[in-house]
């Protein structure tokens, strides 16, 4: 049986908020792990500057986009298990790229090598699996109006 579709609560123009920003650190925090592999082939240092910069950027704009998811979660009424795993996963990342600012924050080559590099390659397969997971929350438990809503598993209408 689905689970009766939930809304979300901050939207602009029928549009989530947290949708809206979500792109921004999932984009600072995989150019950071890309940063940090130029980094570890070249040592131009201006390269490990780049990651710290696309992580403090990163972790305001996920921050702010995790403000907005919880305000979306937290709203009355039943919450999906995959929701649950969705938002623990996003914020363990959150925790992780702050713990990778700090690393990135030391001088030379030990700000990327080898815990910093590993952290964001950590951080980034991460976000692929708690993406998933937010791919699947929206499309499967998210009631969009205007839309028929169809089944999971068969893409037919019920």
């Amino acid at each position: 049986m689905a689970s009766p579709p939930i809304s979300p609560r901050a939207v602009i123009a029928g549009v989530p908020i947290h949708a809206m920003i979500v792109p921004f650190p999932i984009a600072c925090f995989t150019g950071a792990m890309l940063t940090d592999i130029v980094y570890a082939r070249t040592a131009e240092i201006q390269w490990a500057n780049f990651s710290a910069w696309l992580l403090a950027f990163g972790m305001l704009t996920g921050s702010l986009a995790a403000l907005f998811g919880l305000i979306d979660f937290f709203r009355p009424g039943p919450k999906p298990a995959i929701g649950w795993v969705h938002a623990v996963g996003n914020l363990a990342i959150l925790a992780i790229v702050l713990v990778n600012n700090f690393v990135h924050a030391r001088d030379g080559w030990t700000s990327v090598l080898p815990t910093g590099l590993t952290l964001s390659v950590v951080t980034v397969l991460l976000m692929v699996a708690t993406g998933f997971l937010g791919h699947l929350l929206a499309y499967r438990h998210v009631g969009r109006p205007g839309l028929a809503r169809r089944e999971p598993h068969t893409g037919r209408l019920p």
